[in-house]
């Protein structure tokens, strides 16, 4: 059986992933694996940009009052105070690495404003913002000998005591599944970083891609980690609705240009709801466009961005005109029609400052971590900073830590291939996919009750049981794996918001409307089995 043994392991090949590798190469030998292309990631779809306070006139304590006022008193004022006090060099560094982002006539930052945001801060190359990012680091990392890329392969459970019939918090590396070969794949690593992104495939609509299965975090609970506020999941209010289109994220900061949101009626409704209207943050802007849907009984409302002069909007928003042209919407004299779709996970696996999980050698950061940065609410085009800043940390923290023990190779034992595929139970425990997201979508959506929770953590625990029963008697392939991790987030999104008992950010509980005084309560989850070994 083929092993792996390297300095560091990293899940992932988004930004995080990559910027994570460049960080920590000058340290020691690097693989990422990732589940499809090296190119394939959430960062190829971040249309907006990186905020930042490069903007003369904006201060630091700007951009950290607009991001804990967005996160609904649940962000960690010094994780905040962190980000964007480190962010604006990174981004610079993301300059010199050559990623084209839009200058003005003097070379500086052309910057953008979007929702939340008290002034122009964005960073963006166009509306390709992500891509950009994501083309370059690429270049660079696959010029870079000691860092190797193993796409198709797919994390299956982290290496851990338990592996060694031992006890103990400790990462040892990954077993990884070959999505070619089948073959599962020992990797033993000093250290490993999750950087695997978000869980959007979880809802029925989604702007994240196919391989947006939760995979860091369900396996980051499997080996004991802490998992930490998933109720608050972000859902972008501005989504293409179209029936012959998947979701297509249509970018923030196209209201940030002057858009507005209008009714069936053709009517601007935003200021019903929140004096900032059209840039209120998203999780109002998100409800209203829901409230709005469910009293007219239609399937989208309408973005207007029309008004303004036509070379503007295909210079500012390429990708979105070109996209939206294909499915013969012209948005330079059209509405767009759009929806809520799920689109960012505030919560995640629980970090210290320096990106350290409670498992010792595992780390995690971007999308998959919970720093403590985003709260109850992310704020617009803080993500990619976030990546940026965390990784960098990490790569500090590893420089100054030596590792735990790591035990030797023939001490891994090989994965358990034992099992059958039977093809036709395969096609009915599959269709459990199409449920999750139905229930995810119909009962822990944009508005939640206790009786709709309820309801929906009954029935995941039926999809749970029906899918760990089939893993245990089955060869494993990516698409089990996808699904077994898929089924786990959404119960514990589930669980999470039937434990907070209030209304704040994203988690809006008709059983209690009102938000109360801002706390730093956070939802703490994890698996009691794997610490009482």
């Amino acid at each position: 059986m083929p092993r792996i043994r390297t300095d560091f392991l990293i899940i992932g090949s988004g930004i995080t992933g990559l910027f994570q590798a460049l960080k920590l190469v000058p340290y020691g030998d690097v693989t990422i694996i990732t589940k499809k292309s090296d190119y394939e990631s959430n960062t190829n779809y971040a249309q907006g940009g990186i905020a930042s306070v490069f903007a003369e006139g904006d201060k630091f304590e700007d951009h950290v009052r607009d991001t804990l006022e967005s996160g609904a008193g649940l962000c960690d004022p010094e994780a905040v105070r962190i980000l964007v006090q480190e962010g604006p060099a990174l981004v610079k560094e993301l300059l010199e690495y050559g990623v084209p982002f839009n200058l003005d006539s003097q070379g500086a930052f052309d910057l953008h404003r979007e929702g939340g945001h008290g002034t122009s801060r964005i960073v963006h190359a166009h509306d390709r913002t992500g891509r950009e990012i994501e083309k370059t680091l690429l270049e660079i990392v696959k010029r870079n000998p000691n860092i190797q890329i193993l796409e198709y392969h797919t994390l299956v459970d982290l290496i851990t005591p338990h592996h060694l019939k031992r006890k103990g918090l400790i990462c040892f590396g990954a077993y990884v599944l070959s999505n070619h070969s089948g073959e599962v794949i020992p990797i033993l690593a000093k250290r490993t970083v999750l950087a695997s992104g978000g869980a959007g495939q979880v809802y029925s609509h989604t702007t994240n891609p196919k391989i947006a299965t939760g995979d860091g975090v369900a396996c980051a609970y499997r080996a004991g980690a802490v998992i930490k506020n998933m109720e608050f999941y972000q859902f972008h209010p501005t989504s293409l609705y179209h029936e012959k289109g998947e979701s297509f994220l249509i970018s923030e900061a196209v209201r940030g240009k002057g858009a507005v949101l209008l009714g069936m009626d053709g009517e601007p409704f935003m200021k019903k709801y929140h004096p900032m209207a059209d840039l209120a943050t998203r999780d109002i802007v998100a409800r209203a466009i829901d409230a709005e849907m469910k009293r007219s009984g239609a399937p989208h409302v309408w973005l207007d961005i029309s008004h303004r002069p036509a070379d503007q909007i295909k210079a500012a928003f390429p990708s979105i005109y070109e996209k939206c042209l294909e499915l013969g919407i012209d948005i330079t004299s059209q509405p767009i029609p759009v929806v809520p779709a799920a689109h960012f996970m505030c919560g995640g696996v629980a970090t210290d400052l320096q990106g350290k999980t409670n498992i010792s050698n595992l780390y995690a950061a971007g999308e998959v971590a919970c720093t403590g940065v985003h709260g109850g609410n992310r704020l617009a085009s803080n993500s990619l900073l976030e990546c940026l800043v965390f990784s960098n940390r990490i790569a500090l923290d590893v420089k100054h830590t030596p590792p735990e023990f790591l035990p030797e190779h023939d001490q891994i034992p090989p994965w358990n291939k034992e099992g059958l595929v039977n093809t036709e139970e395969w096609v009915l425990i599959s269709h459990d996919l199409v449920e999750i997201k139905n229930t995810m979508s119909n009962y822990v959506g944009i508005v939640r009750s206790d009786l709709r929770l309820e309801r929906a953590l009954r029935r995941m625990d039926l999809i749970f049981s029906e899918v760990r029963n089939y893993y245990k008697r089955t060869i494993i392939t990516a698409p089990l794996l996808e699904l077994r991790n898929l089924v786990l987030v959404g119960e514990l999104i589930i669980r999470a918001a039937l434990s907070r008992k209030e209304s704040r950010g994203l988690h809006y509980s008709t059983d209690y409307p009102e938000n109360r005084a801002p706390s730093r309560h956070d939802t703490v989850l994890v698996d009691d089995t794997v610490l009482r070994g």
